[in-house]
């Protein structure tokens, strides 16, 4: 009888288990309070009493890194796609007052590389770490016949929470209110067919020196992680009522996510001059030629996060942020709206 029928159809259960052995290490190296053991049971166990909460809402998030692991894959770097898979997790949960508690990620393959799959887990763990949130489990499926040699897909699944009472929801927010951005690390894992689209249209390749860096190659900057908000903003999250909405600058850009947040009746006025666009931003928008309308609503554009406060409490949690080692700053307002745009931006067209 065949003793590897399955390994000859394309599935290596060896190489799987291999790959649990070495990221045992990764996973231990991001317990937490609350966390109720490791990696091999069918399911994972976290007791969120033992976070220290005592009326909590859970608060969940699933997300993927897109394109991005396109870049990844052609420049053969792996070590980060897992710190955005996190962050585009944690961040959402994070905008609504939730602590991240504990993550789980899904790669398939159609064949597993375990030396791959080790560095994006190796990622994935590092941005467990940055967000102090416990990685318990997760799923490696090889699938033959769904992926070209070299490729692999990514999802991940964060779940936090947050006191019953102390749930951030925008519905405070009112008239006068500031809006304070804080920067990205760069394009973050939004937008990536536009931008390898552009790349491509250029005559240009992932190795090529950035024309908008003095010392990086075009896959080196777009392989920058997205940054992950947690440690810079808990400490503020759970002062009740300083923070009153927060909005995650992901797929949409500034004119679409912003809304989420925000009451009836109420809109944003940004002034795009009070913040420092990171210059591939410039480069992808003069190069294409795209319309300023479209950058905002497509790409980050230098804002990762938004946070909305009263006016009282603005140079306070600037000068946490600033503190903390974010770049943040007064951006905007709030304002009543009857009809119309609820995202208006001034210096749209010039402040490039």
């Amino acid at each position: 009888m065949k003793q590897n029928a399955y390994k000859e159809a394309g599935v290596d259960i060896d190489a799987g288990d291999a790959l649990v052995e070495k990221i045992k290490p990764l996973a231990k190296s991001t317990n937490r309070a609350g966390n109720m053991g490791g990696l091999g049971g069918f399911g994972a166990f976290f007791d969120v009493k033992g976070a220290g909460f005592k009326d909590p809402v859970i608060v969940s998030s699933t997300d993927g890194v897109g394109t991005k692991l396109k870049v990844a894959i052609d420049t053969n770097r792996h070590d980060t796609v897992g710190i955005d898979l996190v962050a585009m997790c944690v961040n959402d949960i994070l905008v609504q007052g939730a602590e991240p508690l504990f993550f789980l990620d899904y790669f398939a393959s159609g064949k597993l590389d375990v030396a791959t799959a080790e560095q994006v887990i190796s990622g994935i763990a590092e941005g467990c770490r940055q967000s102090n949130c416990a990685l318990i489990g997760g799923e490696t499926a090889e699938l033959p016949g769904m992926y070209h040699d070299g490729d692999y897909d990514l999802a991940g699944f964060a779940v936090g929470a947050v006191e019953r009472d102390a749930i951030i929801t925008g519905e405070t927010i009112t008239a006068g209110d500031v809006v304070i951005g804080i920067s990205s690390s760069g394009i973050h894992s939004n937008g990536y067919s536009l931008v390898r689209k552009i790349v491509k249209d250029a005559g240009l390749t992932f190795a090529d020196k950035a024309p908008f860096s003095n010392s990086q190659t075009i896959g080196e900057v777009l392989m920058t992680p997205t940054k992950i908000y947690t440690r810079a903003l808990m400490p503020l999250i759970k002062q009740a009522g300083t923070i009153k909405g927060m909005a995650h600058i992901t797929g949409g850009g500034l004119t679409e996510n912003i809304p989420r947040v925000l009451p009836d009746g109420i809109g944003v006025h940004l002034d795009m001059g009070k913040w420092v666009k990171p210059a591939v931003f410039g480069w992808l928008k003069k190069t294409a030629d795209i319309d300023p309308s479209e950058m905002v609503r497509t790409l980050n554009c230098g804002i990762g996060m938004i946070v909305i406060a009263s006016a009282e409490n603005a140079d306070k949690i600037v000068s946490h942020l600033n503190g903390a080692g974010e770049i943040a700053s007064v951006i905007g307002q709030a304002v009543a709206v009857t009809n119309g745009e609820r995202v208006v931006i001034d210096q749209l067209e010039t402040a490039w």
